[in-house]
């Protein structure tokens, strides 16, 4: 039994410890070129009108924390107003 706590205790000390990278990269009211850093790829225009636009992050996206992925992501950036 006291193996069994000490191993418990080992493993949750361990995973607690453990760096953390930056699980959510997005954040609301990012700009299109500090989403493009974010993600780690260029932004690339699709659409838009009347102060909302459409960006695509496409590529090979390597976030740390996440497994790298190949395909698109539609953002949505919206003007203030």
């Amino acid at each position: 039994m006291r193996r069994a706590v000490a191993s418990l205790c080992v493993c949750w000390l361990a995973y607690c410890s453990a760096p953390r990278s930056n699980a959510l990269p997005l954040v609301f009211g990012m700009t299109p070129e500090q989403a493009g850093l974010a993600l780690g790829v260029p932004l690339a225009y699709h659409s838009g009108r009347g102060g909302s636009k459409i960006y695509v992050a496409a590529g090979l996206a390597d976030i740390p924390g996440f497994y790298p992925v190949d395909t698109g992501l539609a953002l949505q950036f919206r003007a203030d107003g």
